[in-house]
Formats: C-alpha cells, sequence, structure tokens
C-alpha cells in the first residue's frame, strides 16, 4: 500500500512539473528592446569614409533609429532602403540578433580615380565605373585625370585604366595624373622622374606601360630620372625619348 501511495505521489509530482514547463515555455516572451547597433564597415583598406557615427545620425534624421525600439517593430528593410541612399555606400546587409543588438554590414564605394575635366566636371569613379554622386564628400589619394574628358569616355575607358592601377601597385604608386589631350590621346604624369608618358590613344595600356617598366629598370636607373622630358610608346615595340 505504501508503495503505490509512493508511486501516485510521484507520478503526481512529474504531472505537475510538465505542466509547469509547459506553462513556461509556452509563455509569450517580454518584448525585446534594441539597445545597441554593431556597425561592420567592409573595404577599408581603400576607403574609409563611413562611420558609425553617420550611420547612426543618418537613422536618426530619418526616424527610424532601432535603439531604445522594441525588436519586433524594427523594420530591416526599411533601414538598408535609407542607408543604400547614402553616395558612399554599396550594399547594406541588417538583421536582429538574439541579445538585443541590430547589426548592421556596410560595403563602401571603393573610388579608384578622380576626374577634374576641362568642362568643370568634377567627380569620383567607383570600382565598378559608375560615377559617384555630387554630393559624395571624400579625400581619397587617387590618380587624378585632367583635360578633355567626357562622362561616356571616363566610365568606358578612364574606369579601365582606374581598375588597372587599383590592381597594380607599381603603376597605382607611380601615376598621379592622367590627362586627357584634345585629340584624345592621353599622357601621363608620375610621382617619380620630371618626365611625361606619351601613352597615344587610351589602348594596349597594358603593354605600353611594360615597355616604359623595362626601361625604367634599364635605362633610367643607370643614366638618371631626369635625363628625358618626355616618353613615348605610342606605337607597337619601340620607346621614342626626347632628351632635356
Amino acid at each position: 500500500m505504501f508503495k503505490k501511495i509512493l508511486l501516485s505521489a510521484l507520478l503526481l509530482l512529474i504531472a505537475a512539473y510538465i505542466v509547469a514547463a509547459v506553462t513556461v515555455f509556452n509563455r509569450k516572451p517580454a518584448a525585446q528592446v534594441c539597445h545597441d547597433i554593431r556597425l561592420v564597415i567592409r573595404d577599408t583598406v581603400y576607403a574609409g569614409f563611413v562611420t558609425k557615427k553617420e550611420v547612426t545620425s543618418l537613422l536618426r534624421q530619418k526616424g527610424i533609429s532601432p535603439i531604445g525600439r522594441p525588436a519586433d517593430s524594427i523594420s530591416t528593410r526599411a533601414i538598408e532602403q535609407a542607408l543604400a541612399l547614402h553616395p558612399l555606400i554599396d550594399r547594406v546587409e541588417c538583421y536582429k540578433t538574439p541579445g538585443g543588438s541590430l547589426s548592421i554590414e556596410v560595403s563602401q564605394r571603393i573610388p579608384i580615380l578622380r576626374v577634374m575635366a576641362d568642362n568643370g566636371d568634377n567627380y569620383y569613379l567607383d570600382n565598378k565605373g559608375n560615377i559617384m554622386p555630387p554630393g559624395a564628400k571624400c579625400v581619397a589619394h587617387r590618380a587624378i585625370a585632367t583635360g578633355r574628358i567626357e562622362k561616356a569616355f571616363a566610365v568606358k575607358e578612364l574606369y579601365k585604366f582606374g581598375v588597372f592601377l587599383q590592381r597594380n601597385p607599381f603603376w597605382d604608386a607611380q601615376i598621379e595624373q592622367i590627362h586627357v589631350l584634345p585629340d584624345g590621346n592621353v599622357e601621363l604624369v608620375p610621382r617619380v622622374g620630371s618626365h611625361l608618358i606619351y601613352l597615344g590613344r587610351l589602348d594596349h595600356f597594358e603593354a605600353k606601360l611594360q615597355r616604359v617598366k623595362a626601361f625604367y629598370e634599364k635605362a633610367l636607373n643607370r643614366v638618371g630620372w631626369n635625363k628625358y622630358s618626355r616618353i613615348n610608346v605610342e606605337f607597337a615595340n619601340q620607346i621614342i625619348c626626347t632628351k632635356r
């Protein structure tokens, strides 16, 4: 008899525990409040124009700052759309974390060339061949393209040259200015040496600059970097130099 009573009591305790557990697990949790923004900014090696302060300020201006708001009321889509309008932001990903924070991952637009044309145009070209909006206030140490430059020429021809510079550490460090002449030909102003590099048309520029680099190594390192005022590589398989 005692064993039956003990078994019944044990079964009642187990049943009570199960009921309590189900009640607790099914109870609707209290609304979680966002207490922090975790911002990850990509591509800071190439561009450091977007800051956490700027992002939070922009969200406040748009009236969608998540800080202090219940997580259920925060629209990550609205935040992504608002930040994507920033002239220096390329892509945005936003998501909520279990700890009550909001994570925002930002990919910046990377300027590869600055254009200062004779017609008054002044803008950056980014690494996707797009013209960065006029309101994009950034300071980037990039080669400057000057002269007679139409936007169509910039996004088609100069963009390719800018990508080449970005991927080639030697020429990225050496080329300071790209000047487009009225006839469409191009000359380069290097940072080291007091000469100009005349490319002619902006085609086959990789092969042309390969010849210039070989000339640097075999000739200028021996005779001096200021011996010539002009190095012409317009025509294939030859270099024409003008003495100072």
